[in-house]
């Protein structure tokens, strides 16, 4: 959510802003805003009016009773009632133009920052950079799955019969490597500074409109039934809520963290969830990071926590490159974005296997994270960023196929060995 004193000092910006996302339907909420702020703020000095005459009248009443002159003051008592039947009224609908605002503006998309590229959707994505050399060996890579399978690590039929599309059961050494990824991620970050935490796997509607647009809740998260609960889609989601409404020491920032969760997602609009394959599927589990800052630091933040996601994948021998988002293909809620691409050497080429974000203040101003320099009364909201570690089954998929032997084993980088029982490789 963006500060309403841009849109009232710099409409056009905004609605700039919104053209360059090809969301050209939601111009119109700019003139709306105003409309109902104009209201809203004549409203508010009507009600400062009211209470003022109020206050006046009462002092007349009391100077009056102190004389003696009763009738007069009961005279001046109706006018109060009367006053105050109209001020009950007039914040009835301050609240009313207050909601509707709050409502519009959770709509409006976070400003950009200037280097977004524009583009229309994630086709046109920009390449920043590659990271190691993609090698295509010259046997066949099989499906990721067909590896799995081979090595008696996956079983999708018994978890169809169980929960339906969407889901698998990992067994034996693929699962150990499963865990093995997270276990090495989480300790990579902790060893980068960052706090590591297990949060909520559930959280309540006003966490999910405060960390994600209407748009994205709609597309992603699980209700529970009966009850103001959701199913995380992401650890993010749990770990800025845990801020939520707080006033923080400017002296204590930044908090640097990095969480562990499963994750739910519903995957509407994914085209269908593969019955083969995992690339998108309905749970999986992640090792996250986000980190609240000063504003004027978030995007030395940004650099860096994309950077280590880099480094993970590279110190396990896969090959990645970064991809700058373009304007149509942020969040509402972001303001600048990069992918993280993992080779297959398969397809012979990159695919998604992480996502780097900087929302700079709109999480914060959501969900009232407020900053307070030490001596001072006045606050100001702090900016949030979040990043994938890795989050297997596709980290899963990139080092399968990337340290696949001929033979139909899996070769184990020396800085996973540690986790796998100091195995060198994983054999039928």
């Amino acid at each position: 959510m963006i500060d309403i004193k841009l849109i009232r000092e710099n409409p056009e910006l905004v609605k700039e802003n919104i053209k360059k996302k090809f969301q050209e339907h939601k111009l119109e909420l700019v003139d709306k805003v105003l409309e109902l702020d104009k209201k809203s703020r004549e409203t508010s000095l009507k009600g400062d009016t009211l209470r003022m005459n109020r206050n006046k009248l009462s002092e007349q009443i009391g100077s009056l009773m102190r004389v003696g002159q009763k009738e007069e003051a009961e005279k001046i008592k109706q006018e109060v009632v009367s006053i105050n039947e109209e001020l009950s009224n007039n914040e009835k609908l301050e609240e009313e133009y207050k909601n509707e605002i709050k409502e519009i503006m959770m709509k409006i998309p976070n400003i950009m920052h200037e280097s977004v590229p524009t583009g229309k959707d994630d086709s046109e994505n920009v390449e920043v950079q590659k990271y190691g050399e993609p090698v295509v060996p010259e046997y066949e890579i099989p499906y990721h799955t067909e590896i799995m399978e081979s090595l008696s690590g996956i079983d999708l039929d018994s978890a169809r019969e169980v929960a339906g599309n969407g889901f698998y059961y990992l067994t034996g050494d693929i699962a150990r490597l499963h865990s093995a990824l997270i276990s090495y991620a989480r300790d990579f970050m902790i060893n980068k500074g960052f706090t590591y935490a297990i949060p909520p796997f559930m959280i309540r509607s006003d966490v999910v409109t405060g960390v994600m647009s209407f748009e994205e809740m709609d597309a992603m998260m699980y209700k529970i039934e009966g009850e103001d609960l959701y199913l995380i889609g992401t650890s993010e989601h749990s770990m800025i809520g845990k801020f939520k409404g707080k006033i923080l020491e400017s002296e204590k920032l930044p908090y640097t963290m990095t969480s562990y969760s499963p994750c739910f997602r519903k995957e509407k609009g994914a085209h269908g969830i593969e019955e083969r394959g995992v690339y998108r599927i309905h749970q999986f589990e992640k090792q996250e990071m986000i980190v609240i800052c000063e504003p004027e630091e978030s995007y030395e933040w940004y650099d860096k926590m994309w950077s280590y996601t880099v480094e993970i994948f590279r110190s396990l021998d896969i090959p990645v490159r970064t991809l700058e988002c373009c304007s149509g293909d942020l969040a509402d809620l972001k303001a600048k974005s990069v992918d993280v691409e993992a080779w297959s050497p398969r397809q012979q080429k990159y695919f998604e296997v992480g996502s780097c974000s900087n929302l700079t203040d709109a999480q914060s101003r959501r969900l009232g994270i407020r900053v307070r320099k030490k001596g001072e009364k006045q606050t100001y909201f702090a900016h949030t960023l979040n990043n994938t570690v890795i989050a297997p089954p596709r980290m899963l998929i990139a080092f399968l196929e990337n340290n696949y032997n001929q033979d139909g084993s899996i070769n184990i980088p020396e800085v996973l060995r540690p986790y796998m029982g100091n195995k060198s490789k994983i054999e039928k």
